[in-house]
């Protein structure tokens, strides 16, 4: 496992919304979960749908929280200039 001492986030991420963020990783796990009965079940097609829409909708709610909080800075930022 490699270690990391520190992490460099832009100031637009600073009002990124975590607890979202877990929460979707958290429905992603439990679809995971979900997938890994339907393939032991012989359904390895519905296992694999479920896979990657999930994959697909996981990526769009990040960066839709990514896209917020980066609308979220630019006001705040041109506020902040008036």
């Amino acid at each position: 496992m490699k270690r990391v001492k520190s992490v460099r986030v832009p100031e637009e991420l600073g009002s990124l919304d975590l607890s979202a963020i877990i929460r979707e990783c958290e429905k992603y796990l439990r679809d995971l979960e979900s997938a890994t009965l339907l393939k032991s079940g012989g359904n390895k097609e519905a296992a694999e749908a479920l896979i990657r829409t999930r994959e697909n909708d996981l990526g769009r709610k990040i960066a839709r929280k990514v896209w917020e909080a980066r609308v979220k800075y630019g006001a705040s930022k041109s506020s902040d200039d008036e």
